[in-house]
């Protein structure tokens, strides 16, 4: 699968030693996402670090604001001990227009399901149960007075591309039929710190057995539910080649009880249920936009939010269409819906 190119390295190498950090070696590796190349940094004194080199931002910010929010996230959560330290970060530059994050490189394995869910149960537990801050102290991270409004609110504006996504009818109407089960309001609604993207891909199984969040863009205060929803919905659970599963109605229903017993107060069942439901209709439509978008023009003024075809290596978009499909279809629509119905009267 390919890498970052020789220039993108060759960019990071000059940037690191303006930035005055010794080094032997860079290891590109693997491209197996849409918004960062990785590349390992084989230090010549101390632990190794990985540098993550934005392509985009999937907050649709400027390269300033995106290290910002990206940097921001990384230190609200480090504090829970399931997440990668940061160590620094390479500003916007002609080298590198979206400069870059460096980051704790975790030596571990790939997350594995169902096995490894109690202990992704405990990782998010970690970030959820950090003290809340004033409102002052919460930016640069979003933390909307009202969670659950902005949470519909954000995929109301993805399902805007329902009509460009050139769905069948049936499938457009279906989704519609979800939206409209969406309550106006929670009885439950408290915010936590959460990631907002906590499918089982962006978790590593370190060495000492902890379950380490790796990817940190789009933390915001929120509700938790959403994170629980993320890890464990048939389509995050399937969206990763290296660690699909199909997770049984009981493997996910342990996970909730795990991850309710580790943080002891929780919100109550429909809050929880609502959440699965926002989140599942949140991937639907960001895969209704991604349909409608993937094959614009690369973004040459790198600005913020950008899917084209040309920033990621083609197998990776093959891929990312394969599961825009599969996710689309009638039938995954209505397994989901059955799921949700299920969980409602087991939890």
């Amino acid at each position: 699968m390919p890498t970052p190119t020789e220039a993108r390295l060759q960019a990071l190498a000059s940037e690191l030693k303006r930035a005055g950090i010794a080094y032997h070696e860079l290891t590109p590796m693997a491209d197996t996402g849409l918004a960062h190349d990785h590349v390992w940094i084989h230090r010549s004194v101390g632990d190794d670090w990985v540098a993550r080199l934005p392509k985009q931002s999937q907050m649709n910010l400027p390269p300033e604001e995106n290290l910002a929010y990206q940097t921001a996230c990384y230190q609200r959560s480090s504090p829970g001990g399931h997440t990668p330290a940061l160590y620094g970060t390479l500003p916007p530059s002609e080298a590198l227009p979206r400069g870059g994050l460096l980051v704790e490189a975790i030596r571990g394995r790939l997350a594995k399901l169902p096995e490894d869910l109690p202990a992704i149960a405990d990782a998010l537990a970690s970030l959820h149960s950090q003290p809340l801050p004033s409102v002052a102290e919460q930016a640069p991270l979003l933390a909307p007075e009202d969670p659950w409004q902005a949470m519909i609110d954000e995929v109301r504006q993805q399902a805007n591309w329902l009509s460009d996504a050139q769905l069948s009818s049936k499938v457009t109407q279906r989704i519609k039929q979800e939206l409209d089960l969406l309550p106006p309001h929670l009885s439950d609604a408290a915010p936590t710190l959460i990631s907002f993207d906590t499918h089982p891909g962006n978790f590593l199984i370190h060495d000492d057995g902890r379950a380490v969040l790796v990817d940190l863009e789009k933390c915001r205060y929120g509700l938790p539910g959403i994170d629980l929803a993320h890890t464990s919905l048939y389509t995050s659970t399937t969206w990763d080649v290296s660690s699909q599963a199909v997770l049984s109605l009981s493997d996910v229903i342990s996970f909730y009880r795990r991850w309710q017993a580790t943080m002891g107060e929780t919100p109550d069942i429909d809050t929880l249920i609502a959440c699965r439901r926002a989140t599942w209709l949140w991937s639907l439509t960001w895969c209704a936009k991604w349909r409608a978008q993937h094959l614009n023009a690369v973004d040459a003024q790198q600005r913020g939010e950008d899917w084209s075809a040309e920033l990621t290596d083609p197998a990776v978009i093959d891929h990312v269409r394969d599961r825009v499909e599969h996710y689309l279809s009638l039938n995954i629509i209505d397994h989901v819906h059955s799921e949700l119905q299920c969980l409602q009267v087991s939890l």
